[in-house]
This record gives C-alpha cells, structure tokens and sequence, in this order.
C-alpha cells in the first residue's frame, strides 16, 4: 500500500526538483492543454489547453483524455447539419445592436475558427459502437485550422504621421513582413476611412526600442473598426491579453520574444487569429498586437444512430461571455433511448497579470460498450458489457516556467452493467468485471500533469515538439478501497522535411511526425482502468482494444505527412503498441481469455482535407493481421 503512495511522491519531486533547479517555481497550467492530437496528460478537458485523444486507456477519464476529440465511424451514421444563427445581443452603448453569429458547430472548450462570411455549417459522425468521450459528437473545430499571413490590416485611427506595419504568425517563424513607406497624405486618409494598408518589405525593427504595447481587436476581415467606423471593442479584457505577454514597454523589440507571445495567445483558445503590427513614433515603435476573438456563444446539434442506445440527439452549447479573463462555461448533453449522458464545465483561466490561479469545475456522466471485456465473451444473458461512469473533478492551473501543469481532485464512478443497466459482477466465464467484485468501483484520486510545449503552433504544427508527463495517485476511499498510482508519458516530435520540394506555403505542409508514449499502473488496478492497446487512436487496422487490456504499455507511431493539392493532403503511417507482457497482470486476466495478442502493428494510408468545418481525416489501416479498418474523424492522429 505505501508503494504506490512513495512512488507518487517521488515523481512530483522529482518534477519539482528538475524544474526548481532550472529556476522554475512550482505552479499549474491551464487544465485544457489544448497542444494537439495524441499527447496524454492530466484533466486535459478542462481549462485552456485542448486534449490529444491518443492515450489507449481509460477513454472517460479525465486524466487520460488528451487533447483533440476525433470522430470515427465503421458502421453508417446518421447526420444531422445545421446553419449558424445570428441572435440580437443588446444594445450597446451607442444606441446600435451588435450582431452576434452564432454558429451551429460541435461545442468544445477549445472553440473553432469560424469564417462569418458563409453559413457554416455542422456535421458529426459517431462510430456505432464507439463512445470515447461524453458527446463524442458535438466538438468545436480546430481553434485555427488555417494560421497563414494575413494580408492586411486595418488601422481604427492615424495616431502617426508614418506607420511601419507588419504580421507575424505562427507558421512564419522565421520571416516577419513589413509595410513600406506610405507618402503621409495617403497613409492618413487610409486609416481615417479604415482602409487596408498595402503590405511590402521594410526596415528591420529588431532591437528598437519599445515605447508602449497596444492591443487592438479586428474582425474576421482584419478591420480595426466596425461599418460605422467606431473602434472594435472586445469581450476580453485588455490587461488580461497584456499580462499573457513577454513583450513589455520600455524593452528591445525581438522578433523571438513576439512568436512567444503569438503561440502563448493562440494556445490561449480565445482567438481565431493573431497577428502583430508596429508603428513608428519618433526613433521608437509601438507594436500592436492584433486579436479575432472567437464567437461569444456555439450551439450544436447532431443525431446518431448506434446498437447501444438506438437514436440519439447529442447537443452542446459553449458560452463565452462570462466576466473579461476568458471564462466560458461549456454543456454537453446527449438524451437517447436508454438514458442521458452529460458533460459540463466551467473554466476560468490562469491571469498571469494577477498571478491568479486558473481553474476548472466540470461533472460528468456517460455509457460506452466495453473495449475491456469484448471479443464475445460477454454476460451471463448474452449483453455485451456497458461501463458506465459518472463523476467530477476540481483542477487548479498555473504556468511553470517553460510548462504548464494541471493540478486536480478527482472522483470517478465506475460501473459494469447489462444492456438494461442492470448491474452485471462477472463475465459469462465468471471472471470479476470490478475490482471490488459488487459491479461497482469508486476512484477518489490526486492528479498533477506537466505539459512543455515547443510547437511553432498549437493547432496546426508543422515543427517542433510537445512533451507531458503525469501523473495520478488514489486514495483508498469507497467501494474497492483501491490504491494504486498511474504514470504516463507521451512525446510528440514534428520536423519539416521536403522530399517533394513543395513550399512550405502549402496548406498542407509536408512533414514527418513522430509519436511516443507509455505509461503503468503500480499497485490496485480495477479492469476497466487497464490500457486499452489498439483502435483509431493508437493501432490503426485494429478495433478499439483489440491488440491487449494492460497494466503497462508502449506506443509508437510515425507518420509521413505531405500535399496533394491547395486543401488536401496524404499521409503514410505506422503505428505499433505493446502492453509489455503485463496482460495477465489485470485482474480477471481479460486479455487472456479473449485471446488478445498484447502486440500489434499496423500500417496505412491517409488523405486529410481542408474545410470549412476544419480538417477531416480519413484513414485506412492494415493490421499485421491482414484485417482492414476504416477511421474517419476530424483533426489529425496527432
């Protein structure tokens, strides 16, 4: 019993030893670690940071969900789309109503990028037997699905006889762009009318001297001022966007620290885009960053059809609007034929200008048929066995350094249950489905995780690396007094190649991808808490769960990413996981006695394509067993 507790504590201290000697206080990121596609971490829902969905383990769990939600279908799905809405807000302050588009798209913490231009419209897919998260339907898109230079932007005042303006975003770390010299008639008369200044090559501004930091919300369009030519205003408060930033008055401009501060406000999750500007007064500049913010409100709806719960109307709702330092409340609920499951949260982020904690309330409740117990071994009266679980957690987050960490309380109710929810102990082979043998397991649990992200961009990265490590100790309380400590680590490296030597503009850029991760459960482990080792989001060409049921594992996969035209892409892979010989270490030897390999590989091609509701993956996966699976979701593996 004290060994899970000590190896707990060893590993925070040894977290908090590497970073305290490398001067980094002992802090918690923002709990939605929204860094891409396949990176396990903790409580990675909530907060600010979106979550890969690669970790082949507890598939509801708070701690295990990583950030990024996919959608995949093997069996025919109904769709339902839907059209954006534009409720009336209330009047402002000059007598005149602000429009707010509200679009109908899948509602998650980490948002969209929306175009307001065009109805947009809202597609989910669901798999008939797959039920990965909550609403595994109703998701926001990609925060930013496209991050390229923009090509202009408008000024709301001529505060300067001569402006130097230039953008800077994340895919372009290398280059900044800047705007040339403008006869001083012309360039005032631009900015009085809101009109677009040309963008062209400039003097360098590296090392000039900083007299103030702006920010200045635009629209969609980039314009700084609304149709009657009044100031954008924006939800956010400005302070709050300011204390986000390295860049302060009184400092050198640096090109390096401004990229910084592009990736710190995008993997922020309040903004569709960001982009940066100077103007010059006198022999100094001020630089102004640029911020669209995301809509104020989402709604989304979908129906599906599954041979679990018959129809269902997933639906969500994601508001926004809550007070000036981001916070958002987000609820997804999804009614069915057999019952109502449910996922709400409220976030309020870290305020780094108050050093004031973020933290994140969320409770939850949701069935899936088990990916432990299948392969046709099922309950006494023929059901597959259904996990249902219902719980909530409470994090706190804080940067540390160069990572962000999320700290959180957990409780999690774990139940096996018939088609009917009628409790269910023991398989048709009499082995305990639970670890406390009545159907029923409690999980009371602390958890800390640590994300060091050093992507050039959070939502679409095309170099650079992400790593995070957690991990989650329980406390004996409840029914199965289980004690037991989790240990993951997941690593994710992208690097640039150009084997076809296409330019790096493409939409698409070609690339390698890289993905490692492992993790173990030292001491009580109940079977519904083992790794799930095979599926979309760790072996391709498998079923979920197919390859093994463990107490350890190891994942890897790689990936060669490259274009096939302006919005679509390819993608080669391999994928291969091991649960390290641990399978007949589970409690009621699930794997065993399903025969499960507890190895297996897979490999496959891709195509991913560009839209307006984000990027749609379609794989096909070839198992070393010949079988061929089919993934079609959103988002990228990882």
């Amino acid at each position: 019993m004290r060994i899970p507790i000590i190896a707990f504590l060893s590993l925070a201290a040894m977290v908090g030893g590497e970073l305290g000697a490398r001067g980094i206080e002992l802090t918690v990121a923002q709990g939605e670690v929204e860094a891409g596609e396949g990176t396990a971490e903790v409580d990675r829902r909530d907060g600010e940071i979106d979550r890969p969905d690669a970790c082949p383990t507890r598939v509801r769990r708070e701690e295990d969900e990583v950030m990024g939600d996919k959608l995949m279908s093997n069996r025919p799905s109904l769709l339902f789309v839907s059209k954006s809405r534009s409720p009336l807000t209330p009047l402002n302050k000059g007598g005149t109503r602000n429009i707010l588009k509200v679009p109908l798209v899948k509602g998650d913490l980490g948002g969209s990028r929306l175009d307001y231009k065009r109805h947009l419209l809202s597609v989910s897919v669901l798999s008939s037997h797959q039920s990965d998260e909550v609403s595994r339907i109703v998701r926001d898109l990609p925060a930013s699905d496209e991050i390229a230079v923009a090509p202009e932007v408008r000024s709301p005042s001529a505060q300067d006889d001569r402006h130097k303006d230039f953008t800077s975003l994340l895919p372009t770390a290398g280059t900044i762009a800047t705007i040339a010299e403008i006869p001083e008639a012309v360039n005032l008369n631009a900015q009085q009318l809101g009109g677009t200044l040309p963008i062209s090559q400039g003097r360098n501004v590296e090392g000039v001297y900083v007299a103030e930091v702006k920010i200045r919300f635009v629209n969609s369009k980039g314009e700084a001022v609304d149709k009657k030519g009044n100031p954008i205003k924006g939800r956010i408060s400005e302070d709050f966007i300011r204390g986000e930033l390295k860049l302060k008055a009184g400092d050198n401009y640096s090109q390096e620290v401004v990229q910084l501060d592009l990736q710190q406000l995008q993997q922020l999750g309040l903004f569709d885009k960001v982009t940066v500007s100077t103007e010059e007064v006198g022999t100094d500049i001020n630089v102004i960053y640029n911020v669209e913010e995301r809509s104020a409100r989402s709604v989304g709806a979908s129906v599906t059809l599954s041979d679990d719960v018959g129809v269902a109307v997933p639906l969500s709702y994601v508001d926004r609007t809550f007070g000036t330092n981001g916070q958002r409340l987000s609820l997804e609920i999804q009614p069915s034929l057999r019952g109502v499951e449910y996922d709400v949260r409220f976030v309020s982020p870290y305020v780094a200008a108050d050093d004031r904690l973020g933290y994140s309330v969320r409770a939850f409740g949701d069935r899936r048929i088990s990916e432990i117990f299948n392969k046709d071994i099922n309950l006494p009266n023929g059901d597959r066995v259904r996990e249902i679980r219902m719980g909530g957690n409470l994090a706190v987050t804080r940067p540390l350094g160069d990572w962000r960490g999320t700290l959180g309380l957990n409780y999690t109710n774990i139940s096996t249950r018939d088609r009917n929810l009628n409790l269910a102990r023991r398989d048709v082979l009499g082995n305990p489905l639970t670890f406390s043998g009545a159907g029923v397991d409690e999980l009371y649990t602390v958890s800390f995780g640590a994300v060091r992200d050093r992507r050039n961009n959070p939502f679409n990265p095309t170099s650079g690396s992400i790593l995070s490590l957690s991990t989650e100790q329980s406390i004996p309380l409840g029914r199965g007094n289980i004690v037991s400590n989790r240990l993951l680590a997941n690593y994710i490296q992208y690097v640039p190649v150009t084997l076809l030597g296409i330019s790096e503009s493409e939409a698409l850029p070609e690339m390698l991808a890289f993905n490692l991760q492992g993790g173990t459960v030292i001491g009580d482990l109940p079977p519904t808490e083992a790794f799930r080792l095979g599926g979309r989001n760790s072996v391709r060409g498998y079923d979920g769960g197919d390859i093994g049921s463990a107490r350890s594992y190891f994942l890897a996969s790689g990936e060669y990413r490259f274009p096939v035209g302006r919005d679509v892409g390819g993608v080669i892979f391999v994928d291969f996981a091991s649960d390290l010989g641990t399978g007949d270490s589970v409690l009621g030897k699930p794997a065993v006695v399903r025969d499960k390999p507890g190895t297996g590989a897979g490999v496959g091609l891709g195509v991913r394509v560009r839209s307006s509701l984000g990027l749609i993956r379609l794989d096909m996966g070839v198992s070393d067993d010949g079988d061929i699976k089919f993934v079609l979701g959103t988002k990228q593996r990882f």
